[in-house]
């Protein structure tokens, strides 16, 4: 299998960050990570299909927000937080921290 791809925090492009958060599927996986040091994608996809989880972390990769790998069978995810703070100063913090956090 390949390695998945991830972007420079140089490359981060705001359009993309901002796209991939519009997604409340995406959010919402962002906010679980943000909570946690690392999570498989089987305990953020909140019992949706599999084939649009995928989708849905390629975008958030895409976009810089997550890093993704694997760990034998089980793909692990944390949340870019130094990377993106360093390209765009607050916007993660300031995102995250206006919105309400399911239970």
């Amino acid at each position: 299998m390949r390695p998945f791809k991830h972007p420079e925090a140089a490359d981060f492009v705001l359009e993309r960050v901002l796209y991939a958060l519009s997604d409340p599927v995406r959010l919402e996986i962002v906010q679980r990570l943000a909570q946690v040091a690392e999570a498989s994608c089987g305990e953020l996809d909140g019992g949706r299909p599999k084939s649009s989880m995928s989708h849905h972390f390629r975008v958030l990769r895409d976009a810089g927000l997550v890093c993704t790998y694997r760990a034998g069978t089980t793909h692990m995810n944390s949340l870019r937080m130094t990377d993106m703070e360093s390209r765009f100063p607050g916007l993660l913090k300031a995102i995250l921290g206006h919105v309400c956090v399911p239970s």
